[in-house]
């Protein structure tokens, strides 16, 4: 048994980048057809997997269609035909992708997409904002964020599992550059442990010549609303089906992640929550303050689509106050996780006041220090904004 409790298993440790994590794990989950267009900082996805296909290790059809709405054209009908589907993007590509993105949720297709993401026209730029995938939040796809190289790797396997149980698309974002391209140590499974994990895909409906069906007629009203109604359901069950994932992945590898992560909060009266690449940052911050003797922990937010506002409501009872950083921002709005937190724990008994920060937005580095500036403020009581731009 390892420090976690669970059976230590056969992993090779790699030197990897987030990207080539994630090429790993599309490897490892088998699917069968991976259409693709290169983009910066998502290119190296794609290269990595035609790599391992001219290698003769990855059985499956990559196709580079014109556009990324036409990888996503393409997506589609493979994944309605039954097969296992994996795609990836960033950014302005996955603004191209919008229309369908609704289509493929609406379909209960089960694609899982990675998204790097990075900052969106205009002015030009290719540095890790988060307001890529953030605005497609509506769309009917599960969403999750992840800190590192190897949350990466292990996200893309689990989101096959819960796509494929809840018949719906899976996009997994990593930050551009700070886990897109940096190395750290990664852990990857053996092909054994993974098709334990991830069995083959059996959808209940495909493409069968013995049980013929079709897709794409014009519903009725009373049609349309019953099958939006039966997405909504499916998005219920995301939460017991995520767990679900998790924790079997925890028993087979020993990493296990949550809905959401508590670092540091216990006895807290501050809690930090954020998501993505800005968690590690802020657990040096957190460090610090804590052996400076100040009460604070934080809350890394793992799922952000469906979001689990029961975890959130029970990770921050009793605290007093909550420091959102929001690596995006939403015009005329703010920092989105700011107010979908403040929406979260509206009419909750004793809710902490809670305080935005557009923090890293355009890629702009925040340093641990930077965090602890507004920490020590807000321990001293001292008035914030409700929204505050940090450089």
């Amino acid at each position: 048994m390892n420090a976690n409790g669970a059976m230590p298993s056969q992993e090779k440790p790699v030197l990897l980048t987030g990207n080539h994590a994630v090429a790993w794990a599309a490897r490892l989950a088998r699917p069968k057809v991976v259409p693709l267009y290169p983009i910066t900082p998502q290119t190296p996805i794609l290269e990595k997997l035609t790599e391992f296909q001219a290698e003769g290790e990855f059985d499956a059809e990559v196709i580079t269609p014109e556009s990324e709405h036409s990888v996503m054209a393409a997506c589609i009908p493979a994944s309605l035909a039954g097969a296992r589907v994996f795609t990836a993007t960033a950014s302005q590509g996955l603004l191209l992708m919008h229309e369908l993105l609704h289509y493929a949720s609406g379909a209960r297709a089960p694609i899982v997409m990675a998204n790097v993401n990075r900052t969106l026209a205009s002015p030009w730029a290719f540095w890790p904002d988060e307001t890529d995938s953030l605005s497609q939040r509506d769309t009917g796809w599960i969403q999750y964020y992840v800190e590192s190289a190897q949350e990466s790797l292990d996200t893309v396997i689990q989101a096959f599992r819960v796509a494929e149980r809840e018949l719906l698309p899976v996009m997994v974002n990593l930050d551009a550059f700070y886990v897109s391209h940096a190395l750290e140590p990664v852990r990857v499974p053996t092909p054994e442990l993974v098709d334990a994990f991830l069995p083959p895909y059996t959808p209940p409906h495909r493409l069968d010549t013995a049980k013929v069906e079709s897709w794409g007629n014009v519903v009725t009203p009373d049609m349309y609303y019953r099958h939006r109604r039966a997405l909504g359901e499916a998005m219920d069950e995301v939460y017991s089906a995520a767990l679900e994932a998790d924790d079997e992945w925890g028993e087979l590898t020993g990493r296990r992640y949550g809905l959401v992560e508590r670092y540091r909060c216990e006895g807290a009266r501050s809690v930090i929550v954020t998501m993505g690449s800005m968690c590690g940052t802020a657990r040096d911050a957190v460090d610090a303050m804590r052996d400076a003797g100040l009460m604070i922990g934080l809350l890394k937010v793992r799922l952000f689509r469906p979001l689990p506002v029961q975890a959130l409501r029970a990770a921050l009872a009793g605290v007093a106050d909550v420091l959102v950083l929001d690596r995006n921002y939403s015009p005329g709005h703010g920092g989105v996780l700011h107010q979908e937190l403040r929406a979260a724990l509206y009419g909750m008994a004793d809710a902490p006041r809670i305080h935005g920060y557009l923090a890293g937005v355009g890629g702009v580095n925040v340093s641990p220090g930077k965090i602890a500036e507004f920490a020590r403020m807000l321990s001293a009581n001292e008035p914030q904004p409700d929204s505050v731009w940090v450089r």
